[in-house]
């Protein structure tokens, strides 16, 4: 005769065989799951884009993004890929005149418009002023922001050129101005995480000196 104590579990036992015994129930009806979906095959759609002012005819699924149409498509990677999730400003582009977080639109939306990128902006041979302050206060540690801090920048100093106000404007029927907390305040969208903030501020401001 066996003793019972032979049959006792110890706790951590009776969870493993727990787990075990659900996982074996659910297999099933998973594998079962998996069998009766579908195959969703992708939608191709033919997109005209205008790109750094040159024209580009491509073939894409139209969930495409259109930071992955200009990285994986058009090979431009100066745009970055942060969190892909349209907080950290790393895939700025400007867009028909206006930033936009490229990871967060499709490229079918922007047919036709003009899309400028870091590519754009300026060579090495010849920088943009916005570039060439950025290297000469160092604005930028590791550089993975870099590209869209230039670009929204840019677009900042045409939006206070064209008398777009932002949520620190103090007077909104008066022309805004660059002064640190409007640039502060439209810059909050791209994210350093090395700390380059004062350096990205200076570049700023001596572009936007240099234009009034």
């Amino acid at each position: 005769m066996q003793n019972p104590s032979d049959f006792e579990l110890t706790r951590r036992e009776l969870l493993i065989l727990s787990a075990a015994s659900a996982a074996a129930t659910a297999m099933p009806r998973i594998a079962e799951g998996q069998a009766s979906t579908p195959s969703i095959a992708p939608v191709m759609s033919k997109v005209s884009l205008n790109v750094n002012g040159k024209p580009h005819e491509l073939q894409l699924d139209t969930r495409t993004t259109l930071l992955d149409a200009l990285r994986e498509h058009l090979q431009l990677t100066g745009t970055k890929k942060g969190c892909d999730h349209g907080q950290c400003g790393a895939c700025t582009v400007i867009a028909g005149g206006r930033r936009i977080n490229s990871c967060l639109t499709l490229a079918v939306m922007h047919a036709g418009d003009e899309i400028t990128t870091i590519e754009g902006l300026g060579t090495p041979q010849r920088l943009h002023p916005m570039q060439a302050a950025f290297i000469k206060h160092d604005g930028y540690q590791c550089g993975y922001c870099t590209p869209g801090q230039i670009c929204s920048a840019v677009a900042v100093l045409e939006e206070i050129k064209a008398g777009v106000p932002s949520h620190v404007t103090a007077e909104l029927t008066a022309a805004p101005q660059a002064t640190n907390m409007e640039l502060r305040e439209r810059m909050s969208g791209n994210i350093c995480r090395c700390g380059a903030y004062s350096n990205i501020q200076d570049a700023i401001a001596e572009v936007a000196g240099s234009h009034t």
